[in-house]
């Protein structure tokens, strides 16, 4: 795992990585705009993560999940989470809690 101390700098290291599309969190899958794609548990790995922490306010919380899909698309999903996080399937949420350690 890499280490990084802002959300930028470790978003732009994953693109230059190969992580290139933008993932949205959906409450059942992870979903891809330009790609007309959803993506439900069963059909991506987290491959890497990293979680930053506001300096100035407790509640300002963010992850970044690079992504692969089955098919080998891979991308990044950025989410906040804490009391912002959105309302997510137990297979969602189980999906992104089994990130590798």
């Amino acid at each position: 795992m890499y280490a990084y101390d802002t959300l930028s700098e470790a978003v732009n290291d994953m693109r230059k990585r190969g992580y290139k599309e933008d993932f949205n969190l959906e409450p059942n899958c992870i979903s891809c705009a330009q790609l007309d794609l959803q993506l439900h548990p069963e059909h991506f790995t987290v491959e890497e993560f990293y979680r930053f922490e506001g300096i100035s306010n407790p509640d300002d919380n963010s992850i970044v999940y690079g992504i692969t899909s089955k098919d080998g698309v891979m991308g990044i999903l950025v989410d906040g989470y804490g009391i912002y996080s959105e309302s997510l399937t137990d297979d969602m949420i189980s999906k992104l809690r089994m990130h590798p350690e």
